[in-house]
């Protein structure tokens, strides 16, 4: 097996073609808080006792009788240019406005210090966005719940199981070989795809299988073959399922679950023949899985977890399944702003280059102790990812009544905190919405 780091003067060549792209950042705006002393974490005023006003008086887009603002969305581009009208929004309306989309309402925060206020006032158990297409499925076929559905004590003792197997550096390091397995056929592939002028028409795309044989490897231990140039049937309506059950989970989203459930809609039945293909491929890969191990549980997370009793069989196919549909995108996503933001960023590619040859010489295979040698790459990580996050938003679900900024929201109300609507500012980091000191990165590179 080659090394990916003979790559490094193909990758040093990668990003002098992306540097050439003349592409803006895109645009950030928002009327959050002002500036705070980089000392002292910015303390935003929960109530001012005179000025409390209901939620109906919170300012927001046109709200039409059932469609509420779902029209507008959709002719601003739907949810693909959802991170744009949020931002949009924000500029208009300010730090905190309600929409509603059909039956689906919500209150968006665009400022750090409202989410600090909100996240203060929470219980043990947040509640998150409820996705009720997701559990209707569950329901209807006898499904266990996984950790994007959990609510309260059950969320955090499946929690719990997870991350003590892939949270702990002492576990993920366990992992390097699967992951450089795939990395290597990954950067295989680009060489394939590359053209004569060093580009490839459609990076993202490419990231995603990469990401996808990368989640699943780790997880059911078994290669789809996306990378290759020709994928297993098996693979393919995988994926397939996986971009239906997306597709149409949204729609249902915005309209009331049950009523696609009652009258059996189109949407409901490939929402539901999608879930079928989609736990029938992972019951296989987890069966094996748990068989192949059987005599040495201990030896694999997974069968450890299953075999010490700490989840059920169903709990364990429900949680994987939901890790695997979570990651996949979020990790594309991100890497793909990481190559962006260096190619804007000259000096930066330098310097991580150099990090790269100085702590794996002579094209020397890096595994997971290399890590601890590499603060730069680290560094490069978590910048990019709070310039450029890779979801437009976060949702709590209010489980009790609550005052922010000038509003008394009502129990039960959806909260989304808009990532994209925050001042990105390369001084500060972003640390559970509260901007706090940068302590956590070396130096703020990605300055402009």
């Amino acid at each position: 097996m080659s090394s990916p780091i003979k790559k490094v003067p193909y990758v040093a060549a990668f990003m002098k073609q992306i540097s050439e792209l003349r592409q803006p950042l895109r645009a950030v705006t928002s009327s959050t808080c002002g500036p705070q002393p980089p000392e002292v974490p910015p303390i935003c005023p929960v109530m001012v006792s005179s000025e409390v006003q209901t939620a109906s008086a919170l300012p927001g887009p046109t709200n039409w009788p059932l469609l509420g603002s779902l029209l507008e969305i959709l002719w601003k581009g739907g949810l693909k240019k959802q991170h744009d009208t949020l931002a949009e929004y924000h500029k208009k309306f300010g730090k905190i406005f309600r929409m509603k989309l059909g039956s689906f309402d919500s209150v968006h925060l665009g400022s750090p210090c409202l989410l600090e206020a909100l996240y203060r006032k929470e219980s043990r158990y947040p509640q998150r966005l409820e996705i009720k297409p997701w559990k209707a499925y569950r329901d209807y076929r006898n499904e266990g719940y996984g950790l994007l559905i959990l609510e309260g004590k059950d969320w955090q003792r499946v929690r719990s199981v997870f991350q003590k197997k892939l949270m702990k550096p002492t576990e993920i390091m366990k992992l390097d070989e699967k992951i450089n397995e795939v990395l290597v056929d990954f950067m295989k592939r680009i060489d394939d795809l590359c053209n004569e002028n060093g580009q490839i028409e459609n990076l993202y795309s490419e990231l995603n299988k990469w990401s996808f044989e990368s989640i699943c490897l780790v997880l059911y231990e078994k290669r789809f073959g996306l990378l290759q140039d020709n994928a297993s049937e098996d693979a393919l309506n995988f994926i397939t399922s996986i971009k239906t059950m997306m597709s149409t989970f949204g729609r249902m989203m915005v309209t009331p679950v049950e009523l696609h459930k009652t009258l059996n809609t189109k949407v409901w039945q490939m929402h539901t023949q999608a879930w079928d293909n989609i736990f029938k491929s992972v019951k296989l890969c987890i069966n094996n899985r748990l068989e192949k191990h059987l005599e040495n549980p201990s030896e694999d997370f997974l069968c450890d977890i299953y075999h010490q009793n700490q989840l059920s069989k169903k709990e364990l196919i429900a949680a994987v399944t939901e890790l695997q549909l979570g990651g996949v995108e979020t990790t594309a996503n991100s890497l793909l702003w990481v190559l962006y933001n260096l190619s804007r960023n000259p000096r930066v590619q330098k310097k991580l280059l150099e990090e790269i040859e100085r702590v794996l010489p002579n094209q020397r295979t890096p595994n997971a102790e290399d890590l601890k040698n590499l603060p730069y790459l680290k560094a490069c990580l978590k910048e990019s990812m709070r310039l450029t996050p890779s979801i437009p938003f976060t949702t709590r679900t209010l489980d009790q009544d609550t005052v922010l900024g000038d509003y008394a929201l009502p129990k039960g109300i959806v909260q989304k905190y808009d990532i994209v609507a925050l001042d990105n500012k390369p001084v500060e980091v972003l640390h559970l919405g509260i901007l706090v000191p940068n302590r956590e990165l070396p130096i703020a590179f990605l300055a402009r």
